[in-house]
């Protein structure tokens, strides 16, 4: 926390009534302090095409020391010489070493580290626990800001653009295959991919943050992309065995999608390993920067191991056993 207190201030206290006795301002008062101890600019000098001002003060022995302070001269109207002494009390008082305001508002600054859990849930729990625990007095308020103010403005953006990610990956679908089956279909694997990386972020111990979700919207777009090559081909295989006149059955079926799903096989190897490939790197990098490039492709890696095992064994599964419920009723 930022002391609050530490300063040491000279305090001058004017007696209003004593002053007025003696015929003296408050203002002449406050300027022969203010010129005293604080100095005043009575001239300046010029040194070619520099200007530097000259400022006169009291000395600093004199400047620190109460007892010169109360024999500061005061010259009244009516000619007198008093000390400052007669008409105000001085005294040295503790303050803030800083005052700083925000919002118009005096304000003092606890600064909080986190280590080993999320930022959201820690400011959650602090900020419930201070509420039980703290009595404000009137005037006081209480704001969580830093890094945390970034987190909330960042994650209402991700709650705007994730919705319409997935329903521009819809529509894409959608437009690709003409069919709302086909694209349910893949739409239906697509958190069994993000699982993947939610369980790699586990397994690396890394807290949901900004940098995830943008890992995880990445990721989505990757793991869609797997599933339309292998559905697009099983599609074309039992197209293209309609157009050779051919019937299927519940006994052809099985070979039909084997054979096309094994002809999958490498491009979507080729197409996971290769993408994974390209973010081990920015896994191992230590530079500046390097703990958010973390975050975005670690839910990547992860997610594009278990959306590559969908891909290869559970779509043809699946796509089976639909097209035996389409048997079934023709």
């Amino acid at each position: 926390a930022e002391r609050v207190a530490g300063g040491r201030y000279i305090t001058i206290d004017i007696d209003r009534v004593n002053a007025a006795r003696l015929g003296l301002n408050i203002s002449d008062i406050q300027d022969i302090v203010r010129t005293a101890v604080g100095g005043m600019n009575v001239t300046e000098t010029v040194e070619g095409l520099e200007r530097y001002p000259v400022n006169i003060r009291y000395p600093r022995k004199i400047r620190d020391s109460l007892d010169q302070l109360r024999l500061l001269p005061i010259i009244t109207p009516a000619g007198a010489r008093i000390p400052l002494g007669d008409v105000a009390s001085i005294k040295v008082a503790d303050g803030p070493p800083m005052i700083k305001s925000e919002n118009a508002r005096i304000n003092g600054w606890i600064y909080v580290d986190t280590k080993d859990r999320d930022l959201g849930s820690y400011v959650n729990e602090a900020r419930a626990e201070v509420a039980k625990s703290v009595d404000l007095p009137k005037g006081y308020s209480i704001n969580w800001s830093g890094q945390y103010e970034y987190m909330v403005r960042a994650k209402e953006r991700l709650l705007f653009v994730l919705p319409i990610t997935l329903t521009i990956i819809f529509l894409l679908l959608y437009l690709n295959f003409r069919k709302v089956a086909d694209v349910v279909l893949i739409m239906g694997f697509l958190p069994f991919a993000l699982g993947g990386g939610a369980w790699f972020l586990y397994f690396l111990e890394y807290n949901l943050s900004v940098a995830v979700g943008v890992g995880f919207i990445a990721l989505a777009g990757i793991a869609v992309e797997d599933g339309v090559v292998m559905l697009e081909f099983l599609n074309k295989s039992i197209e293209s065995l309609k157009s050779s006149g051919k019937s299927i059955t519940g006994v052809v079926l099985p070979e039909i999608i084997i054979e096309a799903a094994s002809q999958r096989v490498r491009p979507i190897m080729m197409t996971s390993c290769s993408t994974i490939a390209g973010l081990l790197p920015v896994m191992f990098i230590t530079e500046t920067g390097s703990e958010v490039m973390h975050r975005v492709a670690a839910p990547m890696i992860g997610g594009l191991i278990s959306s590559t095992v969908l891909s290869l064994f559970v779509i043809p599964v699946v796509f089976y056993i639909w097209k035996r419920i389409e048997l079934s009723r023709n």
